[in-house]
């Protein structure tokens, strides 16, 4: 494992989720996010916590570019980091969105939305991280062990 490319990845995969967060959820869900007030923090009340959330979303992209390259299997960057992104993408949206939605008071729309946000978000991250980490050794030189 290259950890100079892993910290590479990781804040490419910050830069882009940042990028990202601030377009869908900064505006295009921000009407959305108003309908729960008691759920999420009014838009002009949020930064003092914006060293948090790139902290936080540091953090989840240095353990995301651990797990793709502990988990890569040789293949293309792109579709390497493809299918790691929709894989985490499900992940979240099972666990997080889903089981957001059966314990918070907040509706299927919101829920719908953050969903296919995420997704889309998860799955641009991966190729990000495929595309910046690549592989210590090339695929033909690389055995891969179930």
């Amino acid at each position: 494992m290259n950890y100079t490319r892993l910290l590479l990845a990781a804040v490419a995969a910050t830069i882009v989720d940042a990028v990202y967060g601030f377009i869908v959820y900064g505006n295009v869900l921000t009407a959305e996010f108003a309908r729960y007030p008691g759920v999420f923090r009014p838009a002009e009340s949020q930064a003092p916590y914006m060293g948090y959330l790139f902290c936080g979303i540091f953090i989840a992209m240095l353990a995301a570019t651990f797990i793709y390259a502990k988990g890569y299997e040789g293949g293309q960057a792109v579709m390497e980091g493809l299918r790691f992104g929709l894989a985490v993408g499900v992940l979240e949206v099972g666990y997080d969105f889903m089981v957001g939605y059966a314990i918070t008071n907040t509706g299927r729309r919101i829920t719908a939305m953050m969903s296919i946000a995420s997704l889309v978000e998860w799955m641009i991250v991966g190729v990000v991280i495929g595309l910046v980490y690549k592989a210590a050794v090339p695929a033909s030189r690389r055995s891969v062990g179930v």
